[in-house]
């Protein structure tokens, strides 16, 4: 499936591997992702789209926002992530 504007991607390598971010903008083969919390929205990560994998395209109040342009916080970002960690992954922490 090809990668859009906000999808929950999960980094594939690098230092940052296994975590989930959300896409913030596709720049050809480049991706801006942030989490709200190591990756800010001042300050999103660059990342090749190879080097993600595609998680859920899920329609959120979140991801209508992304896609109208509307203004988020990094807040938004942290409880969407935990929101979907927690349907995904009920049992464990973390």
């Amino acid at each position: 499936m090809e990668i859009a504007k906000s999808n929950i991607v999960r980094s594939d390598a690098g230092r940052d591997k296994g975590k989930l971010f959300v896409v913030l903008a596709v720049e050809g083969e480049y991706l801006l992702l942030a989490d709200g919390k190591s990756r800010k929205l001042e300050s999103p990560k660059r990342k090749k789209r190879r080097h993600v994998l595609f998680v859920s395209a899920e329609e959120t109040r979140l991801s209508e926002k992304i896609k109208s342009n509307e203004k988020i916080t990094n807040s938004e970002l942290r409880r969407t992530l935990a929101a979907f960690r927690e349907e995904v992954q009920p049992d464990q922490e973390g």
